[in-house]
């Protein structure tokens, strides 16, 4: 009994062996499936913290968590228009709180028992975008199954989960965005639309069913046909953007339709789908619509226009074909016919529907084909196409690129080796065509690009296995069993071949290495600290001025879209300038409303007002957005004969990126060019003078003269708030001359030493380095021009208090200056000055810092970070000896906070006398002395030796960090 025994149980393991290996897809898949999200969530907790506030990996996540937030606040609706972006405007936020936040706060929901709380909702907003990641390998086995078997499914799977470039990136937990979202989507509507194809070929429905009404004939190929249809709305409804899918398939019908005809297969198996799928998709995207208009980013007219057309079109294929046999028509000069009743059919648009075909074609050649991209996508870094597309889709796949095109090539050529053609294989081929040209055209749809690159694979290595006679899909005891050793060595090499360039130890970075590469992003913690003070220490929306209409504006309101787009702000209401990128870490993280966003809304005048050469072309740029007048290329007297409205910008924010790389692409939006920005001086480099490119005319624009001289001189704007985190900008000339910038705690001694980029003993050291090279004219090692500035600055734009006053005798020439010395709350002290010509004895300074601080948030203004040391010293006198200045009557004044805010006037007594003091306007140490002036006592003041500060510091130049 004990060998009946034994053989039982020898005959029940191999009975486990042989079953386990029949399911082995499944296994694999599943596998597959936990490494996709363990690998990308495995750093989630850096993303959590200690205050329970969030930390997103990107800048889109931050809206993509206030449109989770609003969308749990108002379950299961979206937000129908967003009130806090776009000021004064508003916006329509189209593809964010879409099919994407509802999934999320339905999980939320479950999980939350009905109520999440804001932690429950943050969890699963962090780990929702892996999990996706990871289901997508189910609908791409299914793909490469019905490509290459049970086998190529397995292949597809692994190659996924394996890819450590862009669509990893993309997904990682952080990534709150709505990529993982689409390709999910995308790959289910790809797959239903072959299954779809499949059925039809099989089933065979013909418009004669119709009229026969064959409702059970017709049955199947139409449930799976709005199958397939449901699936693309919904891909849609995650992205209105993904009407590029539509596209996609309408060019599929276009070719497979005439393809069919010209081989002698009828055209209305396959056209059944289109109709019932298309038109399916037609109806479930117009039942989102949500703003009237051709936007390729909204819910409007053109998702449900487009698919109905391709619906119609493959009506009208069939038909046509039908009417060419009636007249005996060659069938070789139909697609001929087709090729010509296209162009009339697209000229018949730009006719009839021009905004539909304007659309179209411009998202054809920025998105689809790497022809025309537009200024907008090229400042996005994303957006720009790869310098090197093969290169970077090598890195991004290994050989499994090149392999994709194999496999591709074979699944075209099956005809010519006898085996049967499905439509769904021309699906496949039209659709890894148009999606590794979108990779051309912008980096970021490399993330797409991974699905046909997993999918070609799959039919090479089932090609290969069954050109050497392995049949991976048969009973797995005869494969096992069967297998010669070439048969072996040859899926071996397949499978290095595919795998290895991927997989360590030849990988540069494997998946589960690139998990351990994400963080929250840099510039939103940055911005972090000077959106929390916004938040805390400036009015509510519709309280500025003590106006009491916040309650209008509530964060989480529901507001109704206007019928022209343009909100009616409340009295009290304001905007924040700043470029685009920031746009939504001030709706998120500040609660504050910004005028550009990274829509790219309202991108062209923040570049206007950025790059504006004076504070009166800035002011009337202000006053032409407040107006709702277009700002670019109109001259500033134009601007300023516009009557201003009420919805006005009150505060400015700048970093040192828009100072430094930024500044680039914001003189793409609205001119000048980058290069006229600079001029020409002489500077001194290893003691001898050289010319070099100068930023002469960059120190006239607004954002210098606000971030780099704290707006000193200006008459209206003051600095209210600065980060305690401190960088480098630099005139950098290494082989070209560029703006640059770099922060303090990305940099190193050059002993190796990190720096802490807090303001303290070491930093005023390079502050006052760096004043010193500029006054001499030396570059650093960083560049020319350098200065020490906070991460990010915060400005207050204000009425400004005139300070008048009038002397006997005023000498020729005279000047008239007010000065007061301020400091930061970092401890950073600067002096701001401000100079106007004294005409028949009287002048009139307009100021924008009070000595005062008696007004604060209750009162609807700002609690300003920044104060004054003491009153304003102003004094008349004349140009000195070596940059200084003859006092020929002086006095003081404080400057109340109100007369700051209401454009009060103070009037100023002077009296006879002063001394030679330095040029107010020189270059000051950071404890405000001046740099490189002589005055009367022959000594010359501030050096670059810093006397306050800690003798041990270490005083190397630092070097960037590499």
């Amino acid at each position: 009994m004990g060998g009946d025994a034994d053989r039982t149980d020898g005959r029940s393991v191999r009975a486990g062996i042989v079953d386990v290996l029949e399911e082995y897809p499944l296994i694999v898949v599943a596998l597959a499936m936990g490494f996709m999200f363990r690998s990308r969530a495995r750093s989630y907790e850096r993303f959590l913290t200690n205050d329970g506030e969030p930390a997103l990996a990107g800048i889109d996540p931050w809206y993509h968590w206030r449109t989770v937030q609003w969308t749990a606040e108002h379950y299961p609706h979206t937000m129908p228009f967003e009130v806090w972006t776009g000021f004064p405007t508003g916006r329509y936020v189209g593809q964010f709180g879409t099919l994407f936040d509802q999934i999320i706060v339905t999980v939320a929901m479950v999980a939350g028992l009905g109520d999440p709380s804001t932690e429950t909702l943050y969890l699963v907003s962090l780990l929702i975008v892996p999990a996706m990641a990871a289901l997508t390998a189910v609908p791409i086995y299914f793909v490469g199954r019905r490509l290459g078997g049970r086998l190529g499914g397995v292949v597809s799977v692994l190659l996924l989960a394996l890819f450590s470039g862009e669509f990893f990136r993309r997904t990682t937990a952080g990534q709150l965005d709505h990529t993982a979202g689409e390709v999910l989507f995308m790959a289910v509507a790809v797959l239903a639309l072959m299954v779809a194809l499949g059925v039809a070929e099989r089933h065979k429905p013909v418009y004669e069913q119709l009229l026969d009404r064959d409702w059970r004939g017709l049955r199947t190929p139409t449930l799976y046909a709005v199958a397939a249809g449901i699936a693309l709305t919904c891909y849609i409804w995650v992205w209105p953007s993904g009407i590029v899918l539509i596209g996609i398939v309408g060019v599929f019908f276009g070719v497979h339709l005439v393809v069919d005809y010209v081989r002698g297969v009828s055209p209305d198996h396959v056209a059944f789908v289109g109709v019932v799928a298309l038109g399916t998709a037609a109806v479930g995207t117009l039942a989102l619509l949500e703003e009237p208009g051709t936007s390729i980013t909204s819910f409007g007219y053109l998702q449900p226009i487009t698919a109905a057309l391709v619906a119609a079109g493959s009506v009208f294929l069939a038909a046509l074909a039908r009417g060419w046999d009636r007249r005996g028509i060659d069938r070789r000069l139909y697609p001929v016919a087709v090729a010509g009743l296209a162009a009339a059919g697209l000229a018949t648009l730009a006719v009839v529907l021009p905004d539909v075909y304007e659309t179209l074609v411009s998202n054809l050649t920025s998105r689809l084909l790497p022809i025309d991209p537009s200024t907008g996508t090229l400042t996005i870094s994303e957006a720009q196409p790869p310098e090197n597309f093969r290169q970077r889709s090598v890195e991004e796949f290994g050989t499994a690129f090149y392999t994709m095109f194999a496999g591709l090539a074979l699944l075209l050529a099956r005809p010519l080796t006898g085996r049967p053609y499905r439509a769904e294989y021309t699906l496949v081929i039209v659709w890894a065509a148009f999606l590794t040209s979108m990779a051309m055209t912008q980096v970021r749809f490399f993330y797409y690009f991974a699905l046909p690159v997993a999918a070609g694979n799959a039919v090479l290595v089932a090609d290969v296995a069954r050109l050497v006679r392995v049949e991976f899909d048969a009973d797995p005891r005869e494969t096992l069993s069967s297998i010669e050793t070439y048969q072996a060595i040859a899926v071996v090499l397949v499978v290095v071949l595919l795998f290895a360039p991927i997989a360590p130890p030849l990988a540069d970075t494997t998946a589960w290495e690139a998990g351990d590469h994400t963080g929250p992003h840099s510039d939103a913690m940055v911005w972090d600290g000077a959106n929390e003070w916004l938040q805390g220490n400036s009015p509510e929306p519709g309280n500025y001025g003590g106006a009491g209409n916040a309650d209008e504006l509530e964060y989480y309101g529901v507001y109704d879209r206007p019928a022209d787009g343009d909100f009616d702000y409340p009295e009290g209401a304001y905007g924040v300038m700043s470029w685009w990128d920031y746009g939504h870490l001030i709706t998120v993280q500040g609660e504050r409303i910004p005028h550009a966003n990274p829509f790219q809304q309202n991108a062209r005048s923040a570049a206007a007002f950025l790059t504006a050469q004076s504070e009166r072309r800035g002011e009337a740029v202000l006053d032409g957005i407040s107006a709702g007048e277009p700002v670019v290329d109109r001259p500033t007297e134009e601007l300023e004969s516009v009557e201003a409205g009420d919805e006005e910008m009150r505060y400015v924010m700048i970093d040192d990126e828009m100072a430094g790389g930024k500044f680039g692409p914001i003189t793409r939006w609205a001119g000048p060019s980058y290069g006229s920005y600079f001029g020409q001086g002489e500077y001194t480099v290893d003691g001898e003078e050289r010319l070099l490119a100068a930023p002469d005319d960059y120190y006239d624009t607004m954002l210098a003269s606000l971030y780099l001289d704290d707006a000193s001189g200006l008459e209206g704007y003051r600095l209210v708030y600065e980060n305690n985190d401190y960088a480098v900008w630099s005139t950098a000339y290494e082989g070209s001359t560029y703006f640059d910038s770099e922060r303090f705690d990305n940099l190193r001694l050059m002993d190796g030493t990190p720096l802490s980029g807090e303001w303290n003993a070491q930093t005023r050291s390079f502050y006052d380095r760096y004043a010193t090279a500029r006054v001499a004219g030396e570059p650093t090692n960083f560049g020319i021009e350098s200065h020490v500035v906070s991460s990010v600055k915060t400005f207050e734009r204000v009425e400004g208090a005139t300070l008048t006053g009038s002397v006997d005798d005023a000498p020729a020439n005279a000047t008239a200056y007010a000065t007061v010395e301020l400091e930061t709350a970092p401890g950073r002290v600067f002096t701001y000055t401000q100079q106007a010509e004294v005409e028949n004895g009287s002048f009139e300074l307009t100021v924008p810092y009070a000595t005062t601080d008696e007004l604060g948030t209750e009162d609807g203004y700002t609690n300003s970070s920044v104060e004054a040391t003491g009153d304003y010293e102003v004094f008349v006198g004349t140009a000195g000896e070596n940059g200084s200045v003859e006092q020929a009557y002086v006095g003081e004044t404080a400057v109340p906070e109100t007369a700051v805010v209401e454009g009060e006037g103070i009037d100023v007594e002077l009296e006879a006398g002063g001394e030679t003091v330095p040029d107010p306007t020189a270059e000051t140490t950071a404890d405000g002395e001046p740099v490189g002036v002589s005055v009367d006592d022959g000594n010359e003041s501030g050096d670059g030796e810093n006397d306050s500060a800690d003798d041990t510091a270490d005083l190397r130049l630092p070097a960037r960090a590499r």
